[in-house]
């Protein structure tokens, strides 16, 4: 929460995407309650489980209905957004979703905006702890599609997006926190 209060903007809407039960977006929303939450998640059960959510919270007033998005497919179902955040994604889908996620928040957030990932990353071609070499070969046990993606990579490919890292704090359980910027739009020169 301390890194989201200080990285997110000081108003405006925050797309969450993969927002799975919808239990960060009600936590989110209290905390950051000069924000308008978007939650979003690809599964019809986990829909109904956030708009569960944010119907029994009090202060869940800046919670919006969820919405269906597949990064992978465009259109997406919102474009006016000012900040992306993206909680234990990108480890448990295909790369080319990653990449989808990089993309499109890169074409929607505006110059300066922040993408935020959060998750277990490699670091230089290494596992940053042994668990999550384990969890890496959990994952891939389960959908070789799937693993702990290395930092360096994630970074590489939201550089050709105009995504630019701005930060890496170190989190709990081995974690890191992400965070990239859109890099304001160069001026012609002439």
């Amino acid at each position: 929460m301390e890194v989201l209060q200080r990285v997110l903007p000081r108003a405006g809407k925050v797309l969450e995407v993969a927002s799975g039960t919808g239990e960060h977006a009600v936590y989110f929303a209290r905390y950051l309650p000069h924000l308008t939450w978007q939650p979003t998640d690809p599964d019809p059960h986990a829909r109904a489980s956030i708009a569960e959510w944010a119907s029994i919270d009090p202060v869940a007033d800046g919670i919006l209905p969820p919405l269906d998005l597949d990064v992978r497919r465009e259109p997406w179902p919102v474009d006016e957004i000012d900040a992306v955040v993206c909680i234990n994604m990108i480890h448990i889908t295909p790369w080319p979703a990653t990449l989808a996620l990089l993309g499109g928040a890169a074409r929607r957030l505006p110059s300066n905006g922040v993408l935020y990932l959060y998750g277990p990353f490699a670091r230089g071609g290494r596992h940053t702890a042994p668990s999550n070499a384990e969890f890496d070969r959990s994952l891939r046990a389960r959908d070789p599609r799937w693993g702990v993606r290395d930092l360096d990579d994630v970074v590489a490919s939201a550089a050709s997006e105009g995504l630019v890292l701005h930060e890496v704090i170190p989190m709990p359980a081995n974690n890191l926190s992400v965070v990239l910027r859109r890099s304001s739009p160069t001026p012609a020169s002439g």
